[in-house]
């Protein structure tokens, strides 16, 4: 493919003898030579002991660095991928070096305009208002307690329950003050079902089965279920009125009309969000089609992993970690990479086609520009511009956003 480019690089003499002499300070400090102290050992009595092998490791770690500096150098080369590095020849006076750099790929798009693609209208009906209305009201419901009635369809109850398949214990199909919303589907068919129309401290014996897309060896079997009913909580929910408001943060509203045109337009902002993000789904996958470019598999490996260290990053913000998503899923690291690759190939694409735009139409911004920019970014993350442009990375990756961001308005505009 014409965007590898394999280069060899030979370090020797001073060069070379540079790596090995700092590799040799490094090594040596823990090794022990007979007839000196640990780390005293002169590097003539070292080499003459050891020989140059205990040193190319870390020799080697600082040739790449000297050689992929001396490659980016001497080729105008921007890189998308990290370096592919083989060395094809090492010895006490040199060290061969091949790099394969990968740039990116030639990108082809035949159209980024006039795509056809429509963006939804916003529409709100009476009863989106209302079903909005009692959402808001089970949210600010007090849970009190039925002291004499009966359960109901989402009421909570609190029991303990005690299960028995063929004569035996249910393995973990016992509890204690279970707290159990009824309607929440939590246990299998016919278990909440079975608990209506009952009343607190009674006890209710249930005799069910398993459905079929339960676990092998309990699918379609009968179980038996005794529940004792402790407790039974309902929600009573608030009253429209100007208490009500004001516990929504409403202070200005004061009648249920005033309340109506609010909770319209909380739905209809967040109706535009979604259109929104709908429309620019809807572009991108459209126009991505116009996009002819042929991707290294490196390149998309190189994204796939990028992808794969995000999911960690969020499992860890959960508390878990990516093996614990291999067992529990029963898959693999080579599952994950193969399920996420074309999301990876879209990602790329979309980068691609955003990059086309921003050349094509000639975007860019002034240093002042950027600056501003960054400034703002920091402010509405509560940090300082330098803390944010050290996360970024420098301040080209701010510019870099902010065309990408330009040049997905203008394929907006242009459809």
């Amino acid at each position: 493919m014409k965007n590898v480019h394999e280069i060899e690089v030979k370090l020797e003499g001073e060069k070379w003898a540079n790596c090995l002499d700092k590799a040799f300070k490094k090594v040596n400090k823990n090794t022990k030579i007979d007839g000196f102290r640990k780390g005293a050992a002169p590097k003539e009595v070292f080499i003459k002991k050891m020989g140059y092998e205990p040193l190319y490791e870390d020799a080697i770690n600082e040739a790449i660095t000297i050689g992929y500096e001396q490659v980016m150098k001497e080729n105008d080369l921007v890189p998308v991928t990290q370096p592919l590095i083989d060395i094809t020849g090492i010895s006490d006076g040199s060290i061969i070096l091949k790099f394969k750099i990968i740039t990116k790929p030639e990108v082809k798009v035949s159209s980024y305009k006039d795509l056809g693609v429509k963006k939804d209208k916003v529409k709100v009906t009476k009863e989106e208002i209302e079903n909005e209305i009692e959402t808001l009201r089970t949210n600010l419901a007090e849970v009190v307690v039925k002291e004499d009635g009966k359960v109901e369809n989402g009421d909570t109850v609190v029991i303990d329950f005690d299960g028995e398949v063929d004569g035996k214990p249910l393995d973990g199909g016992k509890g204690e003050n279970y707290p159990l919303e009824i309607g929440s589907h939590t246990f299998i068919p016919g278990f909440e079902e079975g608990l209506i129309g009952h009343k607190q401290d009674e006890e209710v014996t249930l005799n069910l089965t398993f459905p079929n897309e339960y676990v092998e060896h309990l699918k379609n079997k009968p179980v038996i279920f005794k529940v004792k009913i402790h407790e039974i909580k309902t929600k009573e929910l608030p009253e429209i009125n100007e208490d009500f408001y004001k516990d929504l943060g409403l202070d200005n509203v004061t009648t249920k009309e005033e309340f109506d045109k609010e909770v319209e337009k909380t739905i209809k902002e967040r109706k535009e969000t979604e259109i929104e993000n709908k429309f620019i789904d809807d572009l991108l996958n459209k126009a991505i089609k116009n996009v002819e470019v042929e991707l290294n598999d490196e390149i998309v490996d190189d994204e796939v992993h990028r992808m794969i260290e995000d999911y960690e990053r969020r499992l860890a913000s959960q508390g878990l970690k990516i093996e614990d998503y291999y067992r529990i899923t029963g898959t693999t690291h080579e599952d994950l990479h193969k399920q996420i690759e074309p999301e990876a190939i879209k990602r790329i694409k979309e980068r691609f086609l955003l990059e086309y735009i921003a050349d094509t139409e000639k975007i860019d911004f002034t240093e002042k520009e950027v600056d501003a920019k960054a400034e703002e970014m920091a402010t509405n993350y509560g940090i300082k511009k330098e803390e944010l442009i050290n996360a970024y990375g420098s301040l080209e990756v701010v510019k870099y956003d902010m065309k990408m961001h330009r040049a997905l308005e203008i394929l907006k505009e242009n459809n």
